[in-house]
């Protein structure tokens, strides 16, 4: 019997902690939607967050989207979806979404599928620390 081509990894993929802090969720090119497995991890990072002072600071999710080059409004939209789709997560652990600000930066230079959470001590985009 023949494998199931799948277009995305059969193993989970959880987020991966950021050097400069917080976490990263990878996707598949030109799709919004979690990767298997980060759904769930996505839920505890948010009860972590959750635990914290409403008043220690706000959380960002930073979407980006590798392209297309030429449609910059496409990439915007979909930095967007995945940026929302991680906030959703979140709060499915408890992570009160008005707690949560999405920036959808669309293609950066670096042309990557990603979603970045960033704590309130964390750097955004177009910051350094």
């Amino acid at each position: 019997m023949p494998l199931l081509a799948l277009p995305f990894p059969a193993v989970a993929e959880a987020p991966a902690a950021r050097p400069e802090g917080g976490w990263r969720v990878a996707f598949a090119p030109g799709d919004a939607s979690l990767p298997l497995g980060a759904a769930v991890a996505l839920a505890e990072i948010g009860r972590s967050l959750a635990a914290r002072p409403a008043g220690a600071g706000r959380i960002t999710v930073e979407g980006q989207a590798s392209g297309p080059a030429d449609d910059v409004s496409a990439a915007r939209r979909l930095s967007l979806a995945r940026a929302v789709a991680v906030r959703q997560a979140l709060a499915v652990g408890g992570l009160e979404p008005t707690r949560v600000d999405v920036r959808a930066l669309g293609l950066g230079a670096a042309a990557l599928d990603i979603a970045d959470i960033l704590p309130p001590e964390a750097p955004r985009s177009g910051q350094t620390r």
